[in-house]
């Protein structure tokens, strides 16, 4: 039996496919990760998706977070929003709050913030996007996650919020380690090996950006697309490697 050598959290974007069929994947993606992000009615999701989630995350002992998104249905928050920064923050305080008060209603803790899409990208370089978003986290005594050495990871530590590092088994990264944009060919690992192959180097600290050794991508925990193509397959293939490699699946917030 290989020792247990250290421990990384496996998440997943959760609660953005209302189907009878998205709802069924989506729970049984929970019997495999540590942690979710359940959206909260601004990208995707509503006050039933979101109930069903997060009954599924107590169950199952995962921990459960909110992910807000710029109030953007029509583009699944994939699109950057020139938006009031007044109006942003109380669109995601308003988004958090409703996820909160479900969850009070089924016993369940929201433990963590991760912004979704454009949101998420933009607020990585952007200084009033960053401050919006570790305003909202402060506020509601969230964990944040997001990318390592980010403006949100230095915001986050300047103003005493909890941050969880966050990187992507399925998507490639540039020199500046940051995303590939979508658009860009290559920009998501569709090949499920591929992926495992990702997700064990991040775990282990091994991934360097691209044409920059300098630049380590470093990781608290690993994203799980669950709208990607074989998510619940590659959700079993990449924690069943962790494990041969005598890593643990624990969520870094509980």
């Amino acid at each position: 039996m290989v020792a247990v050598t250290k421990a990384i959290d496996l998440n997943a974007d959760l609660g953005e496919d209302e189907s009878v069929d998205g709802i069924a994947r989506d729970i049984a993606i929970m019997d495999i990760v540590s942690s979710c992000n359940i959206a909260c009615d601004g990208h995707a999701g509503s006050p039933e998706t979101m109930r069903a989630m997060l009954v599924a995350a107590k169950a199952k002992g995962v921990a459960a977070g909110a992910h807000p998104s710029y109030p953007d249905r029509a583009n699944f928050g994939r699109v950057s929003m020139e938006i009031n920064p007044t109006a942003l923050k109380a669109s995601l305080l308003k988004q958090v709050k409703a996820i909160k008060a479900i969850a009070a209603d089924t016993e369940t803790e929201i433990t963590h913030l991760k912004p979704h899409g454009a949101l998420y990208n933009d607020a990585q370089d952007d200084e009033a996007l960053a401050d919006i978003v570790v305003a909202v986290a402060q506020a509601e005594k969230l964990a944040l996650v997001s990318m390592a050495g980010s403006t949100l990871h230095r915001k986050a530590n300047e103003n005493s919020v909890r941050f969880v590092a966050e990187a992507f088994i399925d998507r490639r990264y540039t020199k500046y380690s940051r995303l590939v944009p979508r658009a860009e060919d290559g920009a998501v690992i569709a090949n499920d090996a591929d992926r495992v192959v990702q997700g064990l180097a991040l775990a282990q600290g091994n991934l360097i950006a691209a044409d920059n050794p300098s630049q380590i991508i470093l990781a608290d925990t690993l994203c799980l697309h669950s709208d990607s193509e074989g998510a619940l397959a590659t959700a079993k293939a990449i924690r069943h490697a962790l494990e041969l490699e005598g890593i643990s699946i624990a969520a870094p917030t509980q």
